[in-house]
């Protein structure tokens, strides 16, 4: 089917940087939207930032100047440049696809997810 896994987490102090990647595997016939939320203990699960597959992009306003969605449509994977990390940026990051496949002969759509990747900013 498809497959979407995220990499690039971890450990990092405050006003430090990570990029978070997400490939997409299967059977992909196209990815429309590509998009990462995050998750932090005991919250809802929040949209960060999309991108379309022209490119187009969206931020939420806690994010906006510091962090950078962009995708590599060859490779159906999109990544998320994070700079000036704060500590409230802790939390589980997702990866999200609009994904049209192939399962056999019939086209198929997806909303597809990641398993998450856990990002700590602290000291």
């Amino acid at each position: 089917q498809v497959q979407l896994v995220e990499s690039g987490g971890g450990l990092v102090q405050p006003g430090g940087s990570l990029r978070l990647s997400c490939a997409a595997s299967g059977s992909i016939f196209s990815i429309n939207v590509m998009s990462w939320y995050r998750q932090a203990p005991g919250k809802q699960r929040d949209v960060v930032a999309t991108i379309t597959k022209g490119g187009s992009t969206n931020y939420a306003d806690s994010v906006k100047g510091r962090f950078t969605i962009s995708r590599d449509n060859a490779k159906n994977t999109v990544y998320l440049q994070m700079n000036s990390l704060k500590p409230e940026d802790t939390a589980v990051y997702f990866c999200n696809a609009d994904v049209s496949y192939w399962r056999g002969s019939y086209m198929r759509a997806l909303d597809a997810w990641g398993q998450g990747t856990l990002v700590t900013v602290s000291s």
